[in-house]
C-alpha cells in the first residue's frame, strides 16, 4: 500500500490575528505555527495505521518554503516513512492543490489523504480539487475507515447523520474528528526523523486566478447583559429583539 498524506501549517489557535496595514497580508510576527491538527491527528496517523496492518509506505507532502520543513519533520517523527516539500509560497487553495495534483500524477499512490480543513481558513477546498485534477473519487468528512485488501469502507459525517460508502483504491480523502487518535512522536521517532528522506520538488508553472483583495476581523463581540432573575420581562425583550441566531 502506497499512501500519500497532505500536510499543512497554521497558526496556533492561541495566536493573536492581525494584518498589514493594507490588509492584504497575514502579520505573522510572532505567530506560533503547528501541524494543521485535522492532518496531524487524523490524516497522517489513520493512514499510518493502514500500511501497519497492510504493510506499505506513507509519503507525507506540504507545499511551503524551507522554513516549514521542522513541521515536516514532526510528522517523519510521528512515522511517516518520507517527506516531499514543494518549494513554493502558496497563494490559494488551487494553487496547492495544482502542485500536489502535478507530483502524485504517475506515482501510483492508492489513496491521498488530507484533513477535512485548515484551522485557519476553514476552506475544505484542497481535497476536492486534488481529486477533480486527477480524476479520483472524493470521499469528504471521512470519520471511520477500513480497508480489507481489495476495497475500503468509509463512514463520513453528512448534517446530522453518517453516510456508509465502499470504495475501491485509488481515490482521495479527507479527514474529519475520530478517523484516528493523535500519536505523539516519541524520542526514536524524533530521531529517526532527521535521518529520513525529504525531497525537495520545484512548483510547477500555475497562473493563480485568485487574489487577496482584503482581509478583515469578525466585529468584536459585544459584552455580557447580566438580567435580574426576578425581571423576566426584561429577558424577554432582549430575546426579541437584541438576541441573535446562533
Amino acid at each position: 500500500m502506497k499512501l500519500l498524506v497532505c500536510i499543512s501549517k497554521t497558526p496556533d489557535t492561541t495566536a493573536k490575528i492581525s494584518f498589514s496595514a493594507d490588509n492584504k497580508e497575514f502579520n505573522s510576527a510572532g505567530v506560533q505555527y503547528i501541524l494543521n491538527p485535522y492532518d496531524e491527528w487524523y490524516s497522517l496517523v489513520r493512514a499510518l495505521e493502514l500500511v501497519e496492518k497492510q504493510s506499505g509506505t506513507v509519503t507525507v507532502i506540504h507545499v511551503g518554503p524551507a522554513e516549514n520543513e521542522t513541521l515536516i519533520r514532526k510528522a517523519l517523527a510521528i512515522g511517516a516513512h518520507d517527506a516531499v516539500r514543494i518549494d513554493a509560497q502558496p497563494s490559494s487553495a488551487l494553487f496547492v492543490a495544482k502542485q500536489i495534483a502535478e507530483f502524485a500524477k504517475g506515482q501510483g499512490y492508492d489513496a491521498i489523504f488530507c484533513g477535512k480543513e485548515t484551522i485557519d481558513y476553514n476552506g475544505s477546498e484542497v481535497g476536492p480539487m486534488i481529486a477533480e485534477l486527477l480524476d479520483l473519487p472524493f470521499l469528504s468528512f471521512a470519520n471511520h475507515l477500513e480497508y480489507d485488501g481489495a476495497k475500503a469502507t468509509v463512514s463520513r459525517d453528512i448534517g446530522d447523520g453518517t453516510e456508509v460508502v465502499e470504495v475501491e483504491m485509488p481515490f482521495v480523502l479527507s479527514a474529519a474528528k475520530d478517523l484516528a487518535e493523535q500519536r505523539i512522536p516519541n524520542m526514536m521517532g524524533i530521531m529517526k526523523a532527521k535521518q529520513k528522506p525529504l525531497q525537495v520538488v520545484a512548483p510547477v508553472p500555475f497562473e493563480d486566478k485568485v487574489e487577496i483583495v482584503a482581509y478583515e476581523l469578525p466585529p468584536a463581540k459585544s459584552s455580557v447583559k447580566l438580567v435580574d432573575p426576578e425581571n423576566m420581562d426584561e429577558l424577554v425583550r432582549l430575546l426579541h429583539e437584541e438576541a441573535k441566531a446562533i
